[in-house]
């Protein structure tokens, strides 16, 4: 199998529903995606993991906004990594495909040779932004960095914010499959609680790190006992399984879950996909005086803007830019 053929469920998130314990669900599998989010950039290891771990996440989550919208997660930190930017862009319509884009800002003189989070630190926080398109309110929620990974601060969001019991199992790395030139591959699993009511939370804060909320603090009876049973089966899912080259989403379910009754939804499929062009550069311009442009034109007389998330390069006349900008003979005529 060459590096061009391309897995079916590869690039999808699979929706799910285990019905005998009120848990809903998405298996996420990505590889073109995750090749597109880093061959953007030459990020060391580490902090491509961080990346991998970060767009897993936004698949996952992101496969639940509506049409047209967009859903953004950001980490901001006071670590070597200072920032790890992730957007999921909603399909434009039904059976198209979401587009999802990365990135990272970093030292390399202050990376160490300890764990991705490590890099990171516990000061700084996790954000989750959901933009609704022209004329609504964008909807905003931050969690601390908190349980000693993404993946934990993504599930700390979750109990905090929306009090939802949520569970996120994920696994990625560089794939050696035989035939196959060398190539990431990244797979998931995320569970949660459905919400039959507001849960009853007390005053006192959670039993997690630093008195915070974990997904067991808001369940009890049944309902907790659902939770664990689902969690327990979650656990036992073998690295191989989750990253699946040779296991489909529908497999792994009927592996893990069969007890469970689970029901399978359309998947959706997402790519790697950026937003930036020169009307946006133009418009993120339109806020500078003509004295600043000047300031950030180059000696060959142009000013530039690279994009961050995909490399693109724009070259633009100094003139034609800022909120002083003369209207070129085109625009007035």
């Amino acid at each position: 199998m060459s590096m061009g053929s391309k897995i079916a469920w590869d690039d999808t998130v699979l929706p799910f529903q285990l019905d005998k314990s009120d848990t809903r669900g998405r298996v996420v599998r990505l590889d073109g995606v995750l090749s597109g989010v880093l061959k953007q950039h030459d990020y060391p290891p580490v902090v491509e993991a961080l990346v991998a771990e970060m767009a897993l996440l936004t698949a996952l989550i992101g496969e639940s906004i509506k049409l047209r919208w967009k859903l953004s997660l950001q980490v901001q930190t006071k670590g070597a990594v200072r920032m790890i930017a992730t957007d999921y862009y909603g399909p434009t319509k039904e059976g198209e495909p979401a587009r999802i884009r990365a990135y990272a800002s970093f030292d390399p003189d202050r990376l160490t040779d300890g764990t991705p989070f490590e890099q990171i630190g516990n000061e700084g926080y996790f954000a989750v932004l959901i933009d609704q398109g022209n004329g609504m309110k964008p909807y905003q929620g931050i969690a601390p960095l908190s349980g000693g990974s993404l993946t934990a601060a993504a599930e700390g969001y979750f109990a905090q914010s929306e009090q939802l019991p949520t569970r996120f199992l994920l696994k990625f790395g560089k794939s050696q499959e035989p035939g196959v030139a060398e190539h990431w591959r990244a797979g998931g699993v995320m569970l949660q609680h459905m919400p039959k009511a507001s849960p009853s939370v007390t005053g006192e804060g959670g039993s997690g790190e630093d008195g915070l909320l974990i997904a067991n603090d808001l369940l009890d009876g049944d309902d907790e006992e659902n939770w664990n049973r689902a969690n327990i089966l979650l656990s036992s899912v073998e690295d191989l399984e989750l990253i699946g080259p040779s296991v489909t989403p529908t497999e792994l379910l009927v592996r893990l879950f069969h007890e469970e009754d689970p029901r399978v939804f359309d998947a959706q499929h997402v790519e790697f996909g950026c937003t930036c062009s020169e009307d946006r550069v133009r418009q993120s311009l339109s806020i500078y005086s003509a004295k600043d442009i000047e300031k950030m034109t180059t000696p060959e007389g142009t000013v530039t803007a690279d994009c961050q998330f995909c490399g693109s390069h724009y070259v633009l006349d100094p003139k034609t830019v800022g909120f002083e900008a003369q209207p070129s003979q085109d625009d007035a005529e």
